[in-house]
């Protein structure tokens, strides 16, 4: 499945529905000019990699993609230093890493996004998914409602994509 973000409007765009979504707060950036922390969402095609649960969350397990259920010490690396950088990992770690149980619930349902980790290369950005959305835009990812990512986890087939682009009309930038 091919699911198509157009950043310039907010709407991610999958079969022949259109649902609003939020971005980075940094805006969008070509994928070779991401870097950790800048609160950007890259432009290109990213693969869909697996989803994460919280259990209790009211969501049905994916049947036809990767997934897990998330625990209370789930973490994702951030830190540059990291030999680990931009892969899970369990808290407590001794480099920082994001909290994957939140208690925004943001990351109740995640499908993490296959940017910057085939070899993952320090600082060009890290925990890149589309995740559930909340008040205020992302730290870089793409978020929707619980509803439409309910519907997502319920139809993705394995080797679905995440497209970010700026306009429809454009390409996006790869690297």
């Amino acid at each position: 499945m091919h699911i198509l973000v157009e950043t310039d409007r907010g709407l991610l765009h999958v079969e022949h529905q259109v649902i609003p979504c939020a971005i980075g707060k940094g805006g969008v950036c070509r994928a070779v000019d991401k870097c950790e922390g800048d609160g950007c969402t890259p432009l290109g095609t990213w693969p869909i990699r697996a989803a994460l649960l919280r259990p209790g969350a009211g969501f049905v397990p994916p049947r036809n993609l990767p997934w897990r259920w998330l625990r209370p010490t789930d973490g994702w690396s951030d830190d540059v230093a990291d030999p680990a950088y931009n892969r899970p990992v369990r808290h407590p770690h001794l480099f920082s890493a994001e909290r994957m149980w939140r208690d925004d619930a943001l990351y109740d349902a995640v499908l993490v996004l296959g940017h910057n980790d085939h070899p993952p290369v320090a600082a060009a950005g890290s925990a890149i998914f589309l995740h559930l959305r909340g008040p205020k835009p992302t730290e870089g990812c793409v978020a929707i409602d619980r509803d439409a990512m309910a519907m997502l986890l319920a139809t993705l087939p394995i080797g679905s994509v995440v497209d970010i682009r700026h306009h429809i009309g454009d390409e996006a930038p790869l690297g």
